[in-house]
């Protein structure tokens, strides 16, 4: 498992980066040709990638739930985030 990158690199990578190497281990790993130490590192790094998936997906969820609509659907406005975090 020479080609992954350091654990620190999952930090930097987009949600659809983390979510292709996460795509990308399960397909190997259900390819079954993998070596044990391999499948363990696999395993580690796959929890580390949906770890950060997850918390990507709950910032944006925020974000979204930031945006109040009017009566008609339309964009009303902002509520203020958490942490001065911006939408």
């Amino acid at each position: 498992m020479t080609d992954c990158p350091a654990e620190n690199d999952v930090g930097k990578m987009s949600f659809e980066e983390a979510l292709a190497a996460l795509e990308d281990i399960v397909r190997r790993m259900e390819a079954g040709r993998v070596s044990l130490d391999d499948a363990v590192a696999f395993y580690e790094r796959g929890t580390l990638l949906r770890r950060h998936c997850e918390q990507k997906l709950a910032a944006a969820r925020l974000k979204i739930d930031a945006v109040t609509a009017s009566l008609d659907g339309k964009a009303d406005g902002l509520t203020s985030l958490p942490d001065g975090e911006n939408a």
